[in-house]
């Protein structure tokens, strides 16, 4: 049992101090004073001057690696659980992207395994890039609903040359077949879409809302914040009740060819009216960020880092003047919520001992508990 002393609580929106107490993995008490549980066997930790949030939820991480579209030397390494606690993300969701050849998913499951077994929670998409999706038991139906960890399918890429140019019957087939499984096994059978630069946009997901029966809320649209005029059709697709999700992995050289800063992008779209509830920021940590030139070949590639999406978080509140409630639960409770995990990103009576504790100044990260385990301790 660990017992949090008068914290600032942000859960994610304020508490005000509180004590909180957690034990078995779980939080099972907040309250204005809990010194009655200050006894022997309970740790006691001093957090009246710290932030006490939600651990971060990161809804798209290559934790096996991605790319590499300049050949196999670019493929990028596999992310190592110390890169989610330095960035205080507790749970992270592993996707493949691109290449689901040399990237499968059966490495993505062992992956998950493994950093579940190191501490941290884990889930992970079925499929990949294209269509028809890669899967373990030739099904994407069977995948979601009979192997734990898989709770939707993605990236499936539109608007990208590097996708299946899918038609608006192919999208609509495999989001049934998410959405039933997800009916079924009681998890979210989102779709994750990897939303390119090609000059159709978001056009597809609006399609298959109009001439089927699939609503734009089974879709989980990412890199929403890749041009000013993807970020404008994103809050239409929002406004209209969808979700969209911003990248918060980038450089300098995709900033100046016209990317929108993740927290300049959640700004943006807070100001014009869009639901926090509906935003979210994740990090496509261990991927490769390829810049193109116009003919569509390679001219550089980074790797995205899962810490960029504290940063962002931090920079959405200092120079975007975002309130915190709303930046943190762009990374804690609306993807938790949109991906079905209930006891995820939540400062809650019965909800999983993920908790940060953060300058309150700086908002820097001083301490990590994953599953009511310390990760990083105090400063």
């Amino acid at each position: 049992m660990k017992l949090f002393k008068q914290a600032n609580v942000y859960a994610p929106e304020p508490l005000g101090i509180k004590d909180v107490l957690i034990a078995g993995g779980k939080i099972i008490e907040i309250a204005d004073d809990l010194s009655q549980f200050a006894h022997a066997g309970v740790e006691i930790i001093d957090a009246s001057q710290h932030i006490l949030t939600p651990g971060f939820v990161d809804s798209l991480v290559h934790i096996t690696g991605g790319g590499g579209e300049g050949g196999f030397a670019t493929r990028t390494a596999e992310m190592h659980v110390n890169e989610a606690i330095i960035g205080g993300v507790t749970t992270v969701i592993g996707v493949l992207g691109t290449d689901a050849i040399t990237r499968s998913l059966e490495n993505l499951l062992a992956k998950s395994y493994a950093l579940e077994a190191q501490g941290i929670s884990v889930f992970s998409y079925t499929g990949s890039y294209h269509l028809p999706a890669v899967t373990v038991t030739d099904s994407v139906t069977k995948d979601i609903m009979l192997i734990d960890k898989f709770i939707g399918i993605g990236e499936v890429a539109i608007a990208d040359h590097r996708g299946s140019q899918l038609s608006v019957h192919e999208l609509a087939k495999v989001a049934s077949e998410a959405r039933v499984a997800g009916m079924l096994a009681d998890k979210a059978g989102i779709v994750s879409v990897h939303v390119g630069s090609g000059h159709s946009g978001l056009s597809l997901l609006h399609q298959v809302a109009e001439q089927t029966d699939i609503p734009l809320s089974q879709f989980y649209p990412t890199h929403i914040n890749r041009t000013s005029e993807l970020l404008a059709q994103g809050i239409d697709l929002a406004k209209a009740g969808g979700y969209i999700d911003f990248t918060t992995s980038t450089n300098e050289q995709i900033l100046a060819s016209g990317e929108v800063k993740a927290a300049q992008a959640l700004a943006i779209s807070l100001a014009k009216g869009v639901p926090i509830s509906q935003l979210t920021m994740s990090s496509d940590g261990n991927a490769s960020l390829p810049v193109f030139d116009d003919a569509g070949a390679l001219i550089d590639l980074q790797v995205g880092e899962v810490k960029s999406l504290h940063q962002a978080m931090v920079e959405a509140v200092h120079s975007f003047n975002v309130p915190l409630a709303d930046a943190l639960a762009s990374i804690t409770r609306s993807p938790a919520n949109i991906l079905k995990l209930n006891n995820k990103g939540r400062i809650a009576k019965g909800a999983d001992a993920d908790i940060n504790l953060l300058n309150p100044e700086t908002l820097a990260i001083d301490a990590v508990f994953a599953k009511g385990k310390v990760k990083r301790n105090v400063a």
